[in-house]
C-alpha cells in the first residue's frame, strides 16, 4: 500500500489525551489482555490514541481499545475496512498487507508492519497464517495485537480462518522498522 503525505499524516497522528463522553454502551478490549469490557453510556473516558481505525481509551484506570466500527459511541464517524472486490474467491495478498497496516501498538504510534513485527504472511486457500514477533519477549501487548490482527484479517474478502503465531527468532530489533517509522519515532 503506497501512502501519500496526507495518508502518512493521518496514519501517524495521535491525539493528546482528551476527556470524552461515551454516547452509547460499547464493547471494548482491555489492553494488554484483550478481555472484553462493556463501557456504559454516560461515562467519560480519556482518549489517548486514534490510529488505524481503533481508539485507545482509559476507562476505570484501564487502557482499552474501541474498534472503529463503534467509533460513534465516542463521537467519531464509524470506520470500516473497505476492499476492492476480488476477481475470484481467492484472498488478495495486498488486502492482507493493507489490513495489517491498520493494526497499531496501543502505546506506539506505528503500525505492526512498519514497526517490523510481521515476519511472515502465508495464504493457503482461505486461510491466512501470520508469524509475528514483539519488541521484546516481556512485551505485554501480544494478546491485544494478536486479537486486533485476527479480527481485522477476518474482514478481508474470502478469509475464513486466521492464525497468528508469536515467535522470538530472530529477535526483534529497531533495524526491522521501516525508515519512515524510525523517523517518526525520532530514531533515525
Amino acid at each position: 500500500m503506497q501512502m501519500d503525505s496526507a495518508d502518512a499524516v493521518r496514519v501517524f497522528q495521535s491525539v493528546e489525551r482528551k476527556l470524552i463522553p461515551v454516547k452509547r454502551e460499547v464493547v471494548a478490549r482491555l489492553v494488554p489482555t484483550g478481555d472484553k469490557v462493556r463501557i456504559p453510556a454516560g461515562v467519560f473516558v480519556t482518549l489517548t490514541q486514534t490510529l488505524g481505525g481503533t481508539y485507545t481509551v482509559i476507562f476505570n484506570g484501564n487502557m482499552a481499545r474501541i474498534d472503529g466500527e463503534n467509533a460513534d459511541a465516542i463521537g467519531f464517524e464509524p470506520e470500516h475496512l473497505t476492499f476492492d472486490e476480488p476477481q475470484d474467491d481467492s484472498i488478495v495478498e495486498d488486502h492482507v498487507w493493507q489490513t495489517l497496516r491498520t493494526v497499531f501498538d496501543p502505546e506506539i504510534p506505528v503500525n505492526v508492519v512498519d514497526l517490523g513485527l510481521i515476519y511472515q504472511v502465508e495464504i493457503v486457500e482461505h486461510s491466512v497464517n501470520v508469524k509475528m514477533t514483539l519488541t521484546s519477549p516481556a512485551c505485554g501487548m501480544g494478546p491485544v495485537l494478536v486479537q486486533d490482527i485476527e479480527e481485522r484479517l477476518a474482514r478481508v474478502p474470502n478469509v475464513d480462518e486466521v492464525k497468528v503465531d508469536i515467535v522470538f527468532e530472530p529477535p526483534w530489533s529497531r533495524e526491522h522498522m521501516s525508515e519512515e517509522a524510525q523517523i517518526n519515532l525520532g530514531l533515525f
